[in-house]
């Protein structure tokens, strides 16, 4: 059913129990950066926060002010919508087991309320391993549900490989794709984008564009660093005209690479718990990738600098609270930077 390959199955739950440090660790840039030599007078700012489930929350989670300012800086908000969106899951025991995902429109909504995240400058994928864990009828019913929120999808076949969203005075296109499924080919193919090579979509899929910024699921869990094929992936999608990659899939913060003028995000973790209630620590790390990105004349589209900035989930009960790194403190605090300075070289 699902196209992972054994390799990858039989490290899962080792994987989860101790996330990995392993693997090539080198030409990565720091977590946060200019791009440009000069920064222009006028920005538009893009946020990209990474999967949201409500596995380990029963009720909307929590948010500490900083994190609540800093979406609410943004001009856009785009995520991976890992859940659907389900009055009454049809998979019951895989829903209990938390095998299969499954959230209500109730607490998507009371959720972006808690988060101060605007329904109208938020973007949402669909272009994820999960999406028909709750059927086919499922997905009809998350795509439905999004709609009544007045939340914009994107990642399905249905809206073709690119979306186009006007940012302020910039025309953005979003491409959201995954390279996993845990469903049929035949049912996961006709309704979600799986393909991640722009020399196979339509020869205008990102014509007429400021920027264009590609939303992949991908990579192997529980990882920090990316395998050498996705960021050989990362290096087609740059030379393909994306200017900025925000990837989903690992459960753990990943890496930035820059490469040229392309900003390459390859995991932002969990943005709310898609694992299970109780996740080792490392899987609590998340991030928030802000990229300003300039509409001055002459650079119109350029990123003009980033800043990734780490969180982390605390369990509060029946819910989640998330905590920048700075509002830690003792123990905690040093065990998450000394994770972070594993992964961001600034950091070491």
């Amino acid at each position: 059913m699902s196209n992972y390959p054994l390799s990858y199955k039989l490290s899962w739950l080792p994987r989860f129990l101790k996330p990995s440090l392993g693997g090539d660790g080198d030409g990565f840039a720091p977590s946060a950066g200019s791009l440009m030599a000069s920064l222009p007078a006028r920005t538009v700012r893009l946020a990209f926060v990474g999967d949201i489930s409500a596995i380990a929350n029963r009720r909307a989670p929590q948010c500490d002010a900083a994190i609540m300012t800093l979406l609410g800086s943004a001009d856009l908000v785009v995520g991976n919508c890992e859940s659907p969106i389900v009055e009454r899951p049809s998979a019951r025991l895989g829903t209990w087991l938390g095998t299969h995902h499954a959230m209500t429109e109730r607490f998507l909504a009371d959720t972006l309320a808690a988060l101060g995240i605007d329904r109208d400058r938020l973007v949402l994928s669909l272009a994820n391993n999960h999406v028909l864990d709750q059927s086919i009828a499922g997905f009809d019913e998350t795509r439905a549900a999004l709609r009544r929120l007045g939340i914009r999808s994107i990642g399905t076949v249905a809206e073709g490989p690119v979306e186009r969203v006007n940012v302020g005075p910039l025309s953005v296109g979003l491409a959201a794709f995954t390279l996993w499924r845990n469903a049929e080919a035949a049912d996961f193919t006709a309704r979600i984008s799986m393909e991640s090579e722009p020399e196979r979509w339509p020869a205008n899929a990102l014509s007429g564009l400021d920027l264009a910024c590609a939303i992949p699921h991908w990579d192997w869990e529980f990882r920090h660093f990316p395998r050498a094929g996705t960021r050989a992936l990362a290096r087609r999608l740059a030379g393909a005209g994306f200017g900025l990659l925000a990837g989903h899939h690992a459960h753990v913060l990943q890496p930035v690479e820059r490469i040229g003028d392309t900003l390459v995000a390859y995991g932002l973790g969990d943005f709310l718990g898609t694992a299970f209630a109780r996740q080792p620590w490392p899987g609590r790390i998340g991030g928030i990738l802000v990229a300003d990105v300039s509409t001055d004349p002459g650079t119109r589209g350029r990123i003009a600098s980033y800043r990734l900035h780490p969180f982390m989930r605390l369990r509060a009960g029946d819910h989640e609270r998330l905590v920048a790194v700075d509002g830690l403190a003792g123990a905690q605090r040093r065990r998450v930077e000394d994770r972070l300075a594993a992964i961001f070289p600034e950091r070491a």
